[in-house]
């Protein structure tokens, strides 16, 4: 049975984002000790992680036609 290319586009974009969101779990529990540094610091990750999301549905990777 064959799957389009974009299937496994879409499936390894939702698995790569999915995966840092889950680094950010970590962060929220410990956003009290972790001050105003780390809170600068997964402001900067999340940053990082909107372009990359902008990138990808400008490109149209995320579409399906």
């Amino acid at each position: 049975m064959k799957f389009d290319v974009r299937y496994y586009l879409v499936a390894i974009l939702f698995i790569l984002f999915d995966l840092e969101i889950a680094f950010l779990f970590p962060w929220a529990v410990a956003l009290k000790e972790v001050g105003a540094v780390g809170f600068w610091a997964a402001m900067v990750f999340i940053a990082i992680l909107v372009v990359g999301f902008v990138y990808e549905w400008k490109k149209g990777a995320l579409d399906w036609e």
